[in-house]
């Protein structure tokens, strides 16, 4: 059993075999933990994504699948095809249910229902008649089977499926801790400006990271599992400062920056969930004026369960254009680093874009990528601060595109 944990592949991801014995405890803990499902929802802007990445009608994209809203996202570009890999099973899973969902509900209202709202019980009626038929056999076995409380996991679409996975049961937890502390963060969703936002965050919110039980806690690298961050992460985010001070900055940009009428990440940190107003924000994928284009192109996507390196290293000679890593390579080592951009570099087309983020700022890749391979790539350093300052997440410190020379 020890042997086979130790074999699994977000295992030999995470794990850094040169840590000290404490890091590698975390390190496995972290890959333990990634092993089911992580995010209902992606937490990275596919607007952001979209404008950097300039989608053609001829564009081949590899991404990172995690929860699927951006390779959904994507289709409302039109690419001529996306290849969604993960080492996740659980989000392997969430991707193919989508797709099917997408391709086989009868009409947007289902759709909208089963992803936007999930939480009715017609949803899991509306699986039984239009979806799982159309499933492959791992795919049903896991939404069919149940979790380690013994719930039906498709059962979550009738419950709010976004209250579930890790990064759901982290945000309970920081809601449960606001509720101790006499906070309602979802008072910031009933701001009707930027500056009633502010007001709220700075009245409500900010004290509470000056509370000495929470800077002890979110300095501990094990609280931010729930966000996805692993030990190797956790001090690229912090730098210099107490993480408190890290995080209190980011969340202000998330409370304080956009208009939450416009921002569907500050309704899933605040309000646990999207809004269900007809006008409240969605990911693109699930607007009713993509709906006809995301069913029409959902075969366009083939979902691969594959570690992203090994997958392109199958592929011929410049078979691909546009690329999406997502935080991935903060996890990395240098030689991962290093065999990732090998096979990026040899698959990729004259003028191919590759767009990645960082817990830190700076983009990561200058002294750890070999010279050789970093000056094929030209960095859009402008580009790059103009996504990093309109994404509306706010979790991660730098977006970061890069082009082919």
């Amino acid at each position: 059993m020890l042997e086979r944990a130790r074999s699994h592949p977000i295992t030999r991801s995470v794990v850094r075999r040169s840590a000290g014995v404490a890091n590698r405890v975390l390190d496995h803990a972290f890959a333990l933990a990634f092993r089911g499902l992580v995010y209902a929802q992606i937490w990275e802007d596919p607007d952001v994504d979209m404008k950097a990445l300039q989608i053609r009608p001829d564009s081949r994209m590899i991404a990172i699948a995690s929860g699927g809203c951006n390779v959904l996202s994507y289709l409302t570009a039109g690419p001529e095809a996306i290849t969604a890999v993960d080492l996740n099973t659980a989000h392997i899973a969430l991707n193919k249910l989508k797709l099917a969902s997408a391709r086989h509900l009868p009409d947007y209202d289902h759709f909208r229902r089963f992803f936007a709202e999930a939480d009715s019980s017609a949803n899991i009626a509306a699986y039984r008649e239009h979806v799982a038929r159309h499933l492959d056999e791992p795919t049903r076995r896991y939404w069919e089977g149940r979790d380690l409380s013994g719930r039906r996991r498709i059962n979550g679409f009738s419950s709010n499926i976004y209250k579930r996975g890790l990064l759901g049961n982290f945000i309970g937890v920081a809601h449960l801790l606001a509720r101790l502390y006499r906070i309602d963060l979802s008072a910031i969703l009933d701001a009707r400006t930027i500056d009633e936002q502010r007001a709220v965050f700075e009245r409500e919110m900010a004290p509470v990271f000056d509370k000495r039980f929470v800077r002890w806690l979110t300095d501990q690298p094990a609280s931010l599992f729930g966000l996805g961050i692993p030990p190797a992460q956790f001090d690229a985010l912090a730098g210099n400062e107490p993480m408190a001070e890290v995080l209190r900055r980011r969340l202000a940009r998330l409370a304080c920056d956009f208009p939450v009428s416009d921002n569907y990440f500050a309704w899933q940190a605040f309000g646990r969930g999207y809004g269900r107003e007809s006008a409240s924000p969605l990911p693109p994928y699930l607007q009713r004026d993509h709906w006809q284009s995301v069913r029409d192109r959902a075969d366009r996507v083939e979902v691969r369960h594959a570690n992203l390196t090994e997958h392109l290293s199958t592929l011929p000679e410049r078979s691909l254009d546009r690329y999406v890593l997502l935080d991935a390579q903060d996890w990395m080592t240098d030689d991962q680093l290093n065999a990732l951009w090998q096979q990026i570099t040899r698959t990729a087309r004259p003028e191919a874009r590759v767009l990645f983020r960082t817990a830190a700022e700076p983009s990561l890749l200058p002294g750890r990528l070999a010279d050789s391979v970093l000056s094929r790539w030209r960095y859009h350093e402008g580009l790059s601060a103009e996504c990093t300052a309109q994404d509306r997440s706010s979790i991660y410190g730098g977006v970061h595109l890069y082009e082919l020379v």
